[in-house]
């Protein structure tokens, strides 16, 4: 049984139609990777999962339960973690104030994520602790966004667009510490139009086009397609 299954979903904005019959799986521990360009359909993918933007049709199954449908608030409590694209910190709270109000009680058989275990993967949050966010650069709001969902305990972390709007030096650190993760064991998913930073991390890759995925492989198989990169992927 997959952690995570979404079957055949189709989400509508009014009249129109942005997923057709999307479906993905990701097993647990995995880095499964959602690519393509701006616009077609990847950060809706995330919020249908979520519970942000519910699907016209189609099912979204956690853990063989279905969750399609339900309120963000209620997939978070059952284990899912989402960072979104626009970050969405609270500017005018600390850094440590924004991960304590993320705070949830521990998983069990899983290890807890605590201020210390989070300061430990990213050392500038802890310098930094005592500072508005609204005063850190773009990657360091980007590390706390992920240290925030992280001290929900999630079973699955739903990461989007990780390297939007963020100096390369510093996506290259947010990639060390995503790997980190996948490492550990955490399960990702992961919305990215970046297709280097994609094939360094992920294990698996869906290519949407026009909100249809269009190929699906691993990130090796994906590195040697150079039709699909030039046909999807390539600006």
């Amino acid at each position: 049984m997959s952690l995570l299954q979404v079957e055949a979903i189709n989400v509508c904005y009014g009249l129109s139609k942005v997923l057709h019959d999307v479906s993905l799986n990701i097993e647990k521990g995995e880095l499964v990777a959602l690519v393509g360009r701006n616009g077609v359909g990847k950060s809706t993918t995330m919020r249908a999962i979520m519970g942000i933007t519910p699907p016209a049709a189609g099912k979204i199954l956690w853990k063989g339960q279905s969750i399609t449908r339900r309120p963000s608030h209620l997939n978070a409590r059952s284990g899912l973690g989402y960072v979104p694209e626009e970050r969405r910190i609270f500017g005018s709270l600390t850094v440590w104030e924004n991960l304590d109000v993320a705070r949830l009680p521990p998983r069990e058989g899983l290890e807890p994520w605590t201020e210390d275990r989070v300061f430990a993967l990213f050392p500038d949050l802890e310098r930094f602790r005592n500072r508005p966010g609204g005063l850190l650069s773009g990657g360091q709001q980007q590390m706390l966004t992920i240290a925030r969902t992280l001290m929900g305990n999630p079973e699955l972390i739903l990461l989007d667009e990780p390297s939007e709007g963020v100096a390369p030096l510093i996506v290259a650190q947010i990639g060390e510490k995503i790997r980190e993760l996948r490492d550990a064991g955490v399960s990702i998913i992961m919305a990215e139009q970046n297709l280097d930073f994609v094939l360094n991390l992920s294990d698996r890759c869906y290519v949407l086009e026009k909100g249809v995925v269009v190929y699906h492989g691993t990130a090796a198989e994906l590195r040697d397609n150079e039709d699909v990169q030039n046909r999807y992927l390539h600006i």
